[in-house]
C-alpha cells in the first residue's frame, strides 16, 4: 500500500502509526514515544523524531511504506522513493544473508533489540546502525501486517 506523505491533511498517517505503536508496546512492553509526545500529536511527533522510524509492507518483496524524515535525510531519499523502493535495497548484497537472518528471527519472535549492521544510502554510502529495534506489525485483528525498525545512532563508515 503507498499512503502519500504524512501531513496535518492527512493527520500524519495516525492510522498507520498507531498499528506501529501498538505492534511495538505488544512486543516490547515498552511505549514508542515514552510519553515525551501529546497524545493527539504522536504521529505528527513521530514523522519530525530525532530517530530513524521506518516500516514495510506483507509484499513477497517487502516495500517500505513508512518513513519518518529523519529516515528520509538519513538514506537521502524523499518520501515518494522510500515508498517505492524495496527494503533489501537498504542493504548491500554482501550483507543480504544477514538481512534475511534479521528477518527471520523477527518473523519468529515477534522483534529483536540490539541489532547491529551495515546499510546504504540511495548514493550509496555506508553507515553502521547500532542498537535497533525490528518488530513485526499487527493489525487489528492480531494479523502479520509488516514490520517496523526504529534506531539512533548509527556512524559512517569511510
Amino acid at each position: 500500500m503507498r499512503w502519500p506523505e504524512p501531513a496535518p491533511d492527512n493527520h500524519f498517517l495516525n492510522a498507520h502509526i498507531k498499528l506501529v505503536c501498538a505492534s511495538f508496546q505488544h512486543w516490547t512492553g515498552d511505549d514508542l514515544v515514552l510519553s515525551k509526545a501529546p497524545v493527539s500529536d504522536v504521529a505528527q511527533w513521530l514523522y519530525h523524531a530525532p530517530f530513524v522510524l521506518v516500516s514495510h509492507g506483507t509484499e513477497s518483496d517487502p516495500i517500505f511504506n513508512y518513513a519518518n524524515l529523519s529516515a528520509q535525510k538519513l538514506f537521502e531519499m524523499d518520501w515518494n522513493s522510500f515508498v517505492t523502493t524495496p527494503s533489501r535495497l537498504s542493504v548491500e548484497p554482501a550483507v543480504m544473508e544477514d538481512r534475511q537472518r534479521l528477518l527471520q528471527e523477527v518473523t519468529t519472535n515477534g522483534y529483536i533489540s540490539n541489532y547491529c549492521g551495515v546499510r546504504i544510502t540511495a548514493s550509496r554510502k555506508r553507515f553502521w546502525i547500532k542498537n535497533a529495534i525490528v518488530w513485526n506489525l499487527l493489525d487489528r485483528e492480531g494479523e502479520y501486517y509488516g514490520q517496523a525498525a526504529m534506531f539512533d545512532q548509527w556512524h559512517w563508515i569511510v
